[in-house]
């Protein structure tokens, strides 16, 4: 139920905010928008979900700050350390392939890093702040980062395809 309560959040948002503003710029730009808001969605989803239910309890929790020591759990050999590194490489080749998308085919890869990196940081911050049993840590920073590298390698790589397909969807506008 909480996290019905944050995708019907999340489709309010899509339907009366965006929608009719992507529909009128043309297909194109409404599928690859509409596949990032989705991709986003599901970041959510596994990172942060649920949020609405939890903002009353935000502040009943102590706030653990990010462990600042990369790959300590690799070095150490604690948890399922390898899943959550390959977790979090895949979980940003989405957004490095789609980002560049979305930014009118112009986003260079610095950029495509940065905001792949703010995304990032911006969840390991909130992570614990929103749930007391989540933590954050540095290693999945760079893990996401690397992930969003891998993701901007694959658009370069199959970026005349894409571009083909997005121009089919532009004219048959």
């Amino acid at each position: 139920m909480k996290y019905l309560i944050d995708f019907t959040a999340l489709a309010i948002l899509y339907t009366f905010c965006f929608l009719g503003k992507w529909k009128i710029k043309g297909k194109d730009i409404l599928f690859v928008n509409t596949l990032m808001y989705i991709y986003l969605s599901f970041v959510l989803y596994f990172t942060l979900m649920p949020i609405i239910t939890s903002i009353p309890f935000v502040l009943n929790h102590p706030y653990v700050p990010m462990n600042m020591v990369p790959f300590i759990d690799v070095v150490k050999g604690r948890g399922d350390f390898l899943r959550q590194v390959v977790l979090n490489i895949v979980m940003t080749i989405p957004f490095g392939f789609l980002f560049p998308l979305t930014q009118n085919r112009t986003a260079k890869f610095i950029r495509t890093v940065f905001f792949c990196f703010l995304m990032s940081l911006g969840i390991e911050i909130l992570q614990p702040l929103i749930n007391g049993l989540r933590s954050s840590d540095v290693t999945d920073l760079i893990t996401n980062v690397i992930g969003g590298m891998l993701g901007y390698g694959f658009y370069v790589i199959f970026k005349p395809v894409t571009f083909r397909i997005l121009y089919h969807l532009k004219k048959r506008d």
